[in-house]
């Protein structure tokens, strides 16, 4: 038996890269056979390739993933990759087809994996009416984004007074059971606020989480370095501390 190939289509490299290296683990007989920066290469790549399988981001420049899913129709199966956990579960849930949470976690991905296993011995099914739903869902998506931009100021307690951070001066955020510490170039400051809330209100682009307890201000990160024991540690321009970087987040420094 042949084995089993796919595409990856994300207009982020990082993403990809991040996707492919856990496939790779979980999933070490699937090919992938190409890579897609947007929806309209998903759909060529497709046609010309002809895998078992498709990973679509939901959001791409030109097409979106649920556009080049009905583009694609039943050709191959269709995984959707999406940064919304809430929206995928509810969305996805149906079952007439799987989808991954960005960034990729081998545990979810490895149930993801034993179901397209499954599916892969059907063919394609029919998906015009669960596109429909999903195309009406991310326009529910877009608007409540639209509506809520990423935080500017972070209100924060620093000694005895309360004051509010721009988070362009941010360098980090560390976060233990009870507090999480907001550092700046001139001080630290304290907030009650947990990472994991912290980094879906934080502009992407910028403030990237690098640790389960740590975001980081990509701005103003100076490099990465290895300690003695191999780990990747995380150094600032204006500032001696080093943070750590989780196996799970190293491949978004793969190119520094």
């Amino acid at each position: 038996m042949e084995a089993p190939r796919a595409i990856l289509a994300d207009d982020e490299r990082l993403m990809r890269e991040q996707l492919r290296a856990r496939l790779a683990e979980v999933w070490p007989e699937l090919v992938v056979a190409g890579e897609a920066k947007n929806g309209q290469e998903a759909v060529e790549l497709v046609q010309e390739l002809r895998p078992d399988l498709a990973f679509l981001d939901i959001r791409m420049p030109g097409l979106t993933g649920v556009e080049a899913a009905r583009a694609i129709g039943n050709a191959c199966h269709v995984v959707f990759v999406t940064a919304y956990g809430e929206f995928a579960i509810e969305a996805f849930e149906q079952g007439a087809v799987d989808y991954v949470l960005k960034p990729a976690e081998t545990a979810r991905l490895q149930v993801t994996v034993q179901r397209l296993k499954q599916r892969l011995q059907a063919p394609p099914p029919d998906l015009h009416g669960l596109l429909d739903e999903l195309t009406r869902k991310l326009e529910t998506v877009a608007a409540g984004q639209r509506s809520q931009p990423y935080l500017q100021w972070i209100q924060a307690t620093v000694g005895q007074q309360l004051r509010l951070i721009p988070t362009g001066e941010i360098l980090f955020f560390v976060s233990d059971e009870k507090y999480t510490r907001v550092q700046t170039e001139a001080y630290e400051a304290l907030i009650r606020v947990p990472i994991r809330e912290l980094v879906e209100q934080l502009d992407p682009q910028q403030f990237w989480q690098i640790h389960r307890s740590t975001i980081v201000n990509v701005r103003a990160v100076s490099g990465i370095v290895r300690d003695f024991r191999g780990r990747q540690l995380v150094t600032f321009k204006n500032h001696a501390e080093k943070l750590e970087v989780s196996r799970s987040f190293t491949h978004l420094f793969r190119q520094m």
